[in-house]
């Protein structure tokens, strides 16, 4: 297989293995909080965990990545696996939160690598790749999420759903990502393996050094904002429309229970068909566009009579801003360049993390002060946000570009 179709493999592969053990997790978390005895309020400061460890290791992953080269994905991919099985095996509010810590900061290490390999992909085939991954990612959630929920009917617990999901994710790890499953180049001295990194003759090898920049720069807060923003998006309608529909609309629960489905299979539809669109239009024309759609179909969900109504608007929200966030970090890396893409890449998703992190208990504040139609209108008005600075992030990507193109 050429070395450059090898990049994207791997990168879907990755997409599909984070998204088989999240979707599981989901479906899980129930009987992982019966395992560890703990009631609601401290599932929630233990999930605090997740997060809080994936801050710590995103921006220091991008780093390993730049230094260390592609060896870096297999094996935070196996530690993310083994970390996966942890909160399975807790037995209190402490152990779940040390668990839930460690499982959060390989998430974010992995999160970090498979994004970078997916912009690396794009920056050598010249061909979209990040929309197709993320694609994968959410069939891959709706998939484990629906074999899970028929485990557990049948009676498996969390150990042996979260193990089965980790023995899958650790056998892509070493089949599908390994180092080894494509053949490597020699190393190159420092004069010639930055042109090899951009024209792709070099697959896993870090590109040559360069002196980092420093600081935050304001390119990259851009893109990690811009990020951020989408990603609230995202997952304010995935945590809160079945709660919409159910409290809001009064709809039946069956009805009510079924509304993340449809905002995950919309977007992985929306992804899908964003990745065949990016080989006619460029990002920023798909970016404004995924913005224009999610803000129409937050609007009509928030402000439906009807359940089925809102239903139709969720699932038109989940195909406009699953296109914004892989896209932002597209440009984001074809603004860094081959020698700085994953450090560059890290700093995006470090901040866009917290959007992602921050979306759904927004919407909870607000919801408490007006109500949660409300809330999610606001919603509608982030999208709308995203659309409007999407011309800024691609001048400041073709800047990227244009820099890349003159060796600077």
């Amino acid at each position: 297989m050429p070395r450059s179709l090898e990049r994207v493999r791997k990168t879907v592969a990755g997409f599909a293995a984070f998204g088989l053990f999240w979707g599981a997790w989901g479906a899980i978390l129930p009987a992982v909080r019966a395992g560890a005895g703990v009631n609601d309020g401290e599932l929630g400061v233990a999930l605090l965990m997740v997060g809080l460890g994936a801050l710590v290791s995103m921006r220091f992953t991008g780093y390993l990545i730049d230094r260390y080269g592609g060896v870096v994905l297999p094996v935070v991919t196996v530690l993310f696996a083994i970390c996966g099985v942890l909160p399975a095996l807790a037995g209190s509010v402490v152990t779940l939160s040390a668990a839930l810590l460690l499982l959060g900061a390989t998430s974010g290490a992995m999160d970090v690598a498979i994004n970078a390999t997916g912009s690396q992909a794009e920056a050598v085939t010249g061909r979209p790749v990040m929309n197709l991954a993320h694609g994968m990612f959410s069939v891959a959630v709706v998939v484990a999420s629906l074999s899970t929920a028929g485990l557990r009917a049948a009676g498996l617990g969390a150990l042996p759903v979260l193990g089965g999901a980790g023995a899958l994710i650790v056998i892509t790890a070493l089949v599908v990502l390994a180092p080894g499953s494509t053949s490597r180049s020699a190393p190159a001295v420092a004069s010639s393996s930055a042109p090899a990194a951009a024209s792709g003759t070099s697959q896993d090898l870090p590109a040559a050094a360069e002196t980092p920049r420093s600081g935050l720069e304001p390119a990259l807060l851009m893109f990690g904002v811009l990020c951020a923003i989408a990603y609230l998006v995202e997952n304010a309608w995935q945590s809160w429309s079945a709660v919409h529909l159910d409290t809001s609309l009064n709809a039946p629960a069956g009805l009510a229970s079924i509304a993340p489905a449809v905002f995950a299979a919309a977007a992985a539809t929306g992804r899908f068909a964003g990745n065949a669109v990016l080989k006619r239009v460029r990002p920023v024309q798909l970016l404004v566009v995924g913005g224009l759609v999610a803000a129409v179909g937050s609007l009509a969900a928030a402000t439906a009579n009807h359940p089925w109504t809102a239903l139709a608007g969720i699932g038109v929200a989940g195909l406009g801003t699953s296109v914004c966030a892989p896209t932002i970090i597209g440009m984001a890396g074809a603004w860094a360049g081959p020698e700085r893409r994953a450090g560059a890449i890290s700093v995006v998703t470090t901040i866009a993390y917290l959007g992602f992190l921050i979306g759904p208990a927004a919407v909870g504040a607000v919801s408490s002060h007006w109500s949660l139609p409300a809330a999610l209108g606001g919603v509608a008005v982030l999208a709308v946000v995203v659309a409007g600075l999407a011309p800024v992030a691609g001048r400041i990507a073709g800047a990227g570009l244009r820099r890349t193109a003159k060796g600077i």
